[in-house]
């Protein structure tokens, strides 16, 4: 059984990303704008220790689910960042 804050996570996806800080701060299909303490989240530690070189190319997967960075061969998920605000 889906509950309402599944189905949500599921159909929002990501549109932008920009970095302010140490702050990984993605623009959402649905308005919202995430913006997550990369140095407080563990599992984001590769993106703080990242330069801003290798965080400037970036891409949004097919579909909007994720955005990856080639250069550092590692991506954050919608869903996972989702789950992650609650945490911070």
């Amino acid at each position: 059984m889906n509950t309402s804050g599944e189905v949500l996570t599921n159909e929002v996806k990501a549109t932008d990303v920009r970095f302010s800080g140490s702050d990984l701060v993605m623009t959402l299909s649905d308005g919202r704008v995430l913006s997550v303490p990369m140095d407080k989240v563990e599992w984001l530690h590769w993106l703080a220790q990242a330069t801003p070189e290798q965080r400037r190319h970036w891409h949004i997967e097919p579909g909007g689910f994720a955005v990856y960075w080639d250069d550092l061969d590692d991506g954050v998920e919608v869903s996972h960042l989702l789950a992650s605000v609650s945490l911070v």
